[in-house]
């Protein structure tokens, strides 16, 4: 699937403010997600965060 900076993406598993909707912030070797509940930004590797995201909403 295609991401786009901007975009709105599901993951499995919530973060710990109750939240499954992040924001793509940055795309690259590394994805940049910031929390669409808390604001909480995290930097994955690609692999495991195109592992871990469901779907694009």
């Amino acid at each position: 699937m295609e991401y786009n900076i901007g975009d709105i993406v599901k993951t499995k598993k919530q973060h710990p403010c109750g939240s499954k909707e992040w924001e793509i912030t940055r795309i690259g070797v590394d994805f940049k997600l910031k929390c669409c509940g808390c604001g909480h930004v995290v930097m994955l590797p690609r692999e495991k965060a195109l592992k871990i995201i469901v779907k694009k909403l």
